[in-house]
């Protein structure tokens, strides 16, 4: 196809003989005559034509005559001159395999980015990248061209949806920052094939992040349904095919891994009302056979039987009836005088708004006739999912039009975005087998249900001066329980050291008290204070009824948690001795716990390991509000020591309980055997310095930070860690005797 007449002019001024432009030449003329000024037409003619002398062929003229129209009718024709600029700079700079892409993400990221503006700040980014990421392999200086920039082009659209030009500056920053050395790495982080890709980008996205709110989700499933189940993010951002919904299998609850408010309902309340919707499903659904029933029939099913989950869930907590219906859609009943399409869906959002909302009016008469079939079915409280389902087949049969077998489905307003796709309702018979794996599934995963869900913290780079955004995973769990029997004997066993404690606590131990008076209830009477009120009582006057006083302590004020290091190591015998490391531990905690129980300062005792950043295990041994009792002792007799000591994570969380407590004095006691180490970290300064850096951050909170080290090696690092803040204990088997009279000299 030839440039028709009309044309000839530009084409002359564009000064290109590739056949693969003449042949579309006048669609793109058409286009930018329509969108620019004739200086803007210059412009365009003139930068292509400079574009097809660059000797890169015609694909970057062809897709820049197709493009920059409309982009610069969107941004302003100043748009032209920069993008011609910037692919020159391109090519000039070994960066020639960046042009396609470049211009064929401008369009999309035109439209994300809806200012010129912004335009310039996302090429500076862009020329920024190409600088430091280009020529740098090993450490050489080459003519590598940037390995990772094309990549990230390919993307910028979907990642431009996602979060803000800042957002991806500082995504960008970061992989720039670990993998500028790495090709193949960096290539993965910028094609967002990398689980650390995709979690950076996470961390910038706007709306509510499931990570930031995954443990108060967990316990408000626990606190208002009584149930619990593993909670599984899923991302709306990277699914190009199919947008994923919220559902239930057997790896759990799957939910949306961000949400932005809607309709004036924050993202953490959308979160509560899908959990809501599935944990009603969870208590009220019954599984039905599906062999035998239509696609339509099967969504006419579900959608009753998520208006009888939800009638049930508002009748159970009528607060959510002003949740769910802020987020259910309001259809367009009009929709249904459409001809050529299937209206199954508008039928059935009809009927599910007015089901739940006593004041929308439906006028189709059957819909509205069936409404009222099921508010009569919900009287009877021993409804079952069965019920429904049969009086949602009737209401196929008694709605279906000529046109519900139309290729074109009418879906405006009729999706209600917290409900699940009710994957768990169906059996079918030829998945029998497939059903009882999933039932074994679930005994077999019960046991991993006990622990709430992790909670994620930084770790410092030290390299980079850089923190790893929720770069390690904790996970916590009350201890198991043993026989508190065996602590009784250690303490037993100890009896002679304990009463020399005994004498120095009595005489740490505060005595100036003070008196509180007028209390209604108290330790004791104020005898003053009753017999005036006798007096008045007596006289005939009202009495004051506060006759009592009571005692508080002045002076000491102190809390203390005890972290304790469990890793593999603690199980090696002492040099010489019979006893293991853990077991000296063992009678060293309790002796402290005694000690901290008689002073009367409130205590938490953690211990903690490690299996890589993906898996460090914190378990609970005695919470503040605990006393020392036969529990928290059982759990003491159970301990057992594995895998690696990933310090500052375990500091971090242990740190997050103590700041809580309401003391004048805040002390963390780290009892190690061992300096700071993980399987998945080569470099053995990393987790050193990161520790460092946990110390800091407590000092900050006003945390007083003490190591107590049984490692003899341990000045080689841990002045590194805690500063001063150190003690070694060279013989070991002096830990139960050395560790209260180290905590006595530091809270006296």
């Amino acid at each position: 196809m030839s440039v028709s007449e009309s044309m000839q002019p530009y084409w002359q001024q564009l000064a290109c003989r590739f056949p693969q432009i003449e042949a579309v030449f006048d669609d793109c003329m058409q286009a930018a005559l329509r969108n620019l000024s004739p200086d803007g037409v210059n412009a365009y003619l003139n930068n292509a034509s400079v574009l097809g002398k660059m000797g890169y062929g015609h694909e970057p003229v062809l897709i820049y005559l197709e493009e920059m129209p409309e982009v610069a009718a969107r941004l302003g024709e100043e748009a032209l001159p920069e993008v011609k600029t910037f692919v020159w700079w391109l090519a000039r700079h070994t960066n020639a395999p960046a042009i396609v892409p470049f211009l064929q993400s401008l369009n999309g990221v035109s439209q994300c980015l809806k200012s010129l503006e912004l335009l310039y700040d996302y090429i500076d980014l862009l020329r920024e990248m190409a600088e430091r990421t280009t020529g740098s392999v090993h450490g050489h200086h080459t003519t590598f061209p940037s390995p990772g920039l094309p990549n990230m082009l390919e993307k910028a659209t979907q990642i431009l949806g996602m979060v803000s030009l800042q957002g991806m500056r500082n995504w960008v920053n970061y992989g720039i920052q670990y993998y500028s050395t790495h090709p193949e790495q960096q290539k993965a982080f910028f094609s967002l094939q990398s689980a650390d890709a995709r979690a950076v980008l996470q961390g910038e996205r706007h709306g509510t992040l499931f990570m930031n709110h995954e443990r108060k989700l967990d316990l408000y499933l626990r606190a208002l349904w009584h149930d619990h189940d593993h909670l599984v993010p899923y991302s709306q951002a990277f699914d190009d095919l199919r947008k994923p919904i919220p559902h239930l299998d057997a790896q759990g609850i799957h939910l949306p891994d961000v949400l932005e408010n809607k309709n004036g309902i924050s993202g953490m309340d959308r979160y509560r009302a899908i959990l809501s919707h599935i944990a009603a499903h969870r208590c009220w659904s019954e599984k039905m056979v599906v062999d035998n029933w239509s696609p339509y029939q099967r969504l006419a099913v579900e959608t009753f039987e998520d208006c009888r989950v939800d009638w049930l869930a508002i009748r159970r907590y009528p607060g959510l009836k002003s949740l769910f219906l802020s987020l259910h859609p309001i259809p367009d009943e009009s929709g249904l005088e459409l001809e050529g399409c299937s209206t199954i869906r508008l039928r059935l959002a009809l009927f599910s708004r007015a089901v739940l909302d006593a004041g929308f009016t439906v006028k189709h008469p059957v819909i509205r006739d069936f409404v009222g079939r099921f508010h009569a079915l919900m009287a009877d409280k021993k409804t079952r999912s069965s019920d429904v389902a049969s009086l949602a087949l009737l209401f196929m049969a008694h709605t279906r039009t000529q046109h519900d077998d139309a290729l074109h489905t009418y879906t405006e307003n009729t999706e209600v975005d917290y409900r699940d796709d009710n994957r768990h309702l169906w059996i079918c018979m030829a998945a029998e087998e497939e059903e009882e794996l999933f039932e074994q599934q679930q005994v077999d995963r019960q046991d991993e249900l006990d622990s709430l869900p992790p909670r994620h913290y930084h770790e410092w780079d030290y390299t980079a001066q850089y923190y790893r955004p929720d770069w390690v995973s904790v996970y916590e769990c009350l201890h198991p329980a043993g026989d508190a029997g065996f602590t009784h004997a250690l303490l037993e066993k100890h009896s002679a050291l304990a009463k020399r404690l005994k004498r120095i606590l009595d005489l740490l131990k505060p005595q100036d008290k003070v008196r509180i008076r007028f209390q209604e209830e108290g330790s004791e009477l104020d005898l003053d204070v009753a017999l005036r009120s006798l007096i008045d009582y007596k006289s005939g006057s009202t009495p004051d009824p506060r006759i009592n006083m009571s005692h508080r302590t002045d002076g000491r004020n102190i809390a203390v948690s005890l972290l304790l290091d469990l890793s593999e190591s603690l199980n090696e015998k002492v040099a010489g001795g019979e006893q293991t490391i853990l077991e000296l531990s063992q009678e060293a905690v309790s002796l402290l716990a005694w000690t901290v129980d008689r002073l009367g300062d409130p205590l938490a005792i953690g211990g903690f390991h490690s299996n890589t950043r993906h898996e460090v295990r914190y378990y609970h041994l005695k919470g503040f509000s605990e006393g020392w009792n036969d529990d928290v002792k059982g759990r003491l007799a159970a301990m057992k020591a594995g895998y690696s000591t990933r310090m500052g994570a375990a500091m971090r969380h242990a740190a997050h309980y103590l700041k809580a407590q309401q003391a004048d004095k805040k002390v963390m006691l780290i009892l190690t055997d061992g300096m700071p180490s993980d399987i998945d970290v080569d470099d053995e300064r990393l987790l050193i310095e990161d520790a460092r850096q946990a110390v800091k951050e407590l000092d900050q909170d006003g945390i007083f930070t003490w190591c107590v080290s049984l490692d003899a090696k341990a000045d080689e690092y841990v002045a590194d860690i805690f500063a001063n803040r150190y003690a070694v204990i060279d013989n070991i088997e002096r830990l139960p005797e050395k560790l209260p009279e180290l905590f006595i000299s530091l809270t006296h």
